[in-house]
């Protein structure tokens, strides 16, 4: 929780998302508000989620810089803007049910995002990623993905649900963000908060690894895949988990940023303060030196780029699935695919996207 006074409105069902005044898309903008309930801002004023292909952020300073009279107003309570409030007791962090947790860990069948990657790993190899990630099926919308976020102890602090396009693999986003939270979902009341990197749990089990930070959690999967030796984790977002509390988990490790296209000046600026906390962190910046306007414009990451490559078990989860006696062949023989080095992976790329995955 914030202790600022104009903050973001928190997360509180749809009702408390809307339509941005730049980008005209719906339930994709969060207005500021005062937490001390005296100053209304104008519907304007607030954020779009969109970071990269908007980017609208008008906030209470800008309002009131735009508006002396509000600005008298904010003196008049002799108040400095955004002044910190005193916390006297720090609510404990709250978690899901284990039992919550669990019992999504299946259905996997009606999860787009489980079928999408299997036509790309192989079923076997995308349970493996689904059981190893915790990340299971959510009802919310139909075919909805929900990535669990597990701390270090092993407790989720929340899920985030995620509706994705079977076809294509990427997040449904008309006609609005199919983007909420599991503690919202559940209407746990007196929810507090405390995010934590999707992958955490991971840390402790492969401390041998370097880390390799993304924004997005269906990107640490694929990444997962084809680059196995980091221990891939996400932020959710460009902002994400950036701050200290939750970057504290990396102190003393290697960590490798892998940002967004647009949002590499962003986590750039982050590295002294990962310093300063004891982690040996570097930015991986190729694919923002080397990418295109319209690549830039939609704000693809390192995964985007993955996805072209085909795998052996990929292919083998095509074919069976449109053939029937390949299928039945495949069980009865019980063949496995040979699975390929990353080196020969991209010997069907591009010489830019190649040269951009050896790290």
């Amino acid at each position: 929780m914030s202790d600022y006074r104009f903050r973001l409105q928190p997360y509180k069902g749809i009702s408390t998302r809307h339509t941005c005044p730049e980008c005209k898309l719906k339930r994709c903008f969060s207005r500021y508000i005062d937490t001390e309930g005296k100053i209304q801002f104008p519907p304007y004023v607030g954020r779009c989620d969109h970071e990269q292909r908007c980017g609208y952020h008008y906030t209470p300073s800008d309002y009131f810089k735009d508006n002396p009279f509000a600005q008298e107003q904010l003196a008049g309570e002799r108040m400095s803007l955004y002044s910190p409030r005193v916390t006297e007791h720090p609510k404990p962090i709250s978690y899901i049910p284990t039992e919550l947790v669990e019992a999504c860990m299946q259905h996997y069948e009606a999860n787009n995002l489980f079928r999408f990657l299997s036509l790309k790993f192989g079923r076997e190899q995308t349970m493996e990623l689904m059981k190893r990630y915790h990340v299971g099926t959510s009802r919310h919308w139909q075919g909805a993905t929900v990535f669990w976020q597990i701390d270090k102890e092993g407790k989720a602090r929340t899920g985030k649900i995620i509706l994705y396009n079977l076809q294509t693999g990427k997040r449904v986003k008309q006609p609005f963000c199919y983007v909420t939270w599991a503690h919202s979902t559940l209407h746990l009341s007196d929810f507090n908060l405390r995010q934590c990197f999707f992958g955490e749990h991971l840390l402790d089990a492969e401390k041998e690894k370097p880390v390799a930070l993304v924004e997005s959690e269906k990107t640490a999967l694929v990444c997962t895949v084809h680059l196995p030796y980091f221990t891939w984790i996400a932020s959710g977002g460009k902002n994400g988990c950036l701050n200290e509390e939750c970057l504290s988990v990396l102190r003393g490790r290697t960590v490798s940023l892998f940002p967004d296209l647009g949002a590499t000046d962003y986590w750039r600026g982050k590295i002294p303060v990962m310093r300063q906390l004891g982690i040996h962190a570097q930015l991986y910046d190729y694919l923002e030196r080397t990418a295109t306007d319209e690549q830039r414009k939609q704000g693809l990451d390192i995964a985007d780029f993955l996805l072209d490559i085909e795998t052996n078990e990929g292919k083998l989860e095509q074919m069976r699935l449109t053939n029937q006696s390949v299928d039945k062949l495949i069980n009865q023989l019980q063949l496995q695919p040979i699975k390929q080095p990353i080196d020969n992976m991209t010997d069907g790329m591009t010489d830019g996207k190649r040269k951009g995955l050896r790290l």
